[in-house]
């Protein structure tokens, strides 16, 4: 599917790619949704997330975070807050360093609420996606916050893409740990 440019098409993949990340992820034995990522990070990848993410836990906090940078942007821009997608300090340059920080921050957070914490986060974003039209989502200049981009883009960003992205880092996971029983 190509990138949603309607809230019908934004809901449909959104919830799709959601589902697609959960069975995933419920394919694999408990074990291995525990283990470590045990692949190659030279081969997988020259992004710097292949080396940060140490486990399926890190991927769903990572996409659970931007569910909250999401939701509380816009919370607090429809309460006339004025308040950029990235909280400060970072930007569109340093906000490698935030997602680093996101791992930090939930060292110490479980399995087990790491997929409470996803789940929770794609119904409250879904829920935030209903409240908007399609125009308010899709076309341009309907939010002065959004600056040069619509809503709806960071919608997609949020959850399909970040979706995809959880998707193809714990698939590579799988087929290492297939070529490892071989």
């Amino acid at each position: 599917m190509t990138r949603p440019t309607t809230k019908k098409d934004l809901v449909q993949l959104a919830n799709m790619k959601n589902a697609n990340l959960w069975d995933l992820i419920n394919s694999m034995t408990d074990k291995d949704q525990r283990a470590p990522f045990n692949f190659d990070v030279e081969i997988a990848g020259k992004e710097a997330h292949w080396k940060r993410d140490k486990n399926i836990k890190d991927v769903l906090i990572h996409v659970y975070e931007w569910h909250e940078l999401l939701l509380n942007w816009v919370k607090a821009n429809q309460n006339n807050e004025n308040k950029p997608f990235l909280p400060e300090p970072y930007n569109w340059k340093s906000y490698g360093q935030m997602n680093v920080e996101f791992v930090k921050k939930h060292q110490d957070t479980s399995y087990e609420t790491s997929n409470e914490l996803l789940k929770q986060s794609h119904i409250d974003v879904m829920d935030l996606i209903e409240k908007f039209s399609s125009d308010e989502l899709f076309e341009k200049n309907q939010f002065s916050w959004t600056k040069t981009s619509t809503l709806g883009s960071y919608c997609v960003s949020a959850t399909a893409s970040h979706y995809e992205w959880a998707i193809k880092k714990i698939k590579k996971q799988i087929k290492h740990m297939k070529t490892l029983m071989k």
